[in-house]
């Protein structure tokens, strides 16, 4: 069982390194120091919720390593606050390290974050924001946007292909935070 754990436990430090590409392998510089001229995209995902916003809010997001109960299902991913106190400036470690985020923003439903770059690694400017948006007394929508810098991929295949992992991660990811809110 405890291999099986460590196994689970590298396949989502790896998965989230590389959804996270902040430490991906960049395209080659257009001219000697210099990076390809940004290519950003926005991947905005949501799902309802059958739970008031507050609720659902108090599950998935309240404390800023919540993610480690849903980010991958059957396998709490590890996250540790490295510094702050769940404030705009906190910083979690997810995965025993394998990736740092910093809180950005925060709101009474919501927080955004990024990650920050790394000597000598591509920058891809990845934030994320997520939030719980209220629909009505009953009911609320998670909403997840990331934010991406795709100019390090070759050609547009492989910017789409980037994409739909992500969206095909975080939409997962999504599910989860439901499941968990409504109970299930």
């Amino acid at each position: 069982m405890k291999l099986l754990s460590t196994i689970a436990m590298a396949a989502v430090a790896a998965s989230l390194a590389g959804a996270a590409s902040a430490q991906g392998t960049p395209a080659a510089p257009a001219a000697a120091g210099t990076w390809p001229a940004p290519m950003y995209t926005a991947i905005p995902m949501e799902i309802t919720v059958n739970k008031p916003a507050k609720e659902v809010w108090a599950k998935v997001g309240a404390d800023f390593c919540s993610l480690g109960k849903w980010i991958r299902p059957g396998a709490e991913v590890p996250c540790t606050i490295t510094s702050g106190k769940g404030e705009v400036g906190t910083v979690r470690s997810i995965a025993n390290g394998a990736v740092t985020e910093v809180m950005t923003a925060k709101s009474e439903l919501g927080y955004g974050y990024t990650q920050p770059a790394k000597e000598g690694k591509w920058y891809n400017l990845y934030h994320g924001f997520l939030e719980a948006r209220p629909i009505d007394a009953k009911s609320c929508k998670l909403v997840y946007t990331l934010l991406v810098d795709e100019a390090d991929k070759a050609d547009q295949a492989a910017r789409d292909k980037d994409v739909a992992q992500r969206k095909t991660q975080f939409e997962g990811a999504l599910a989860n935070m439901k499941k968990l809110a409504e109970g299930g």
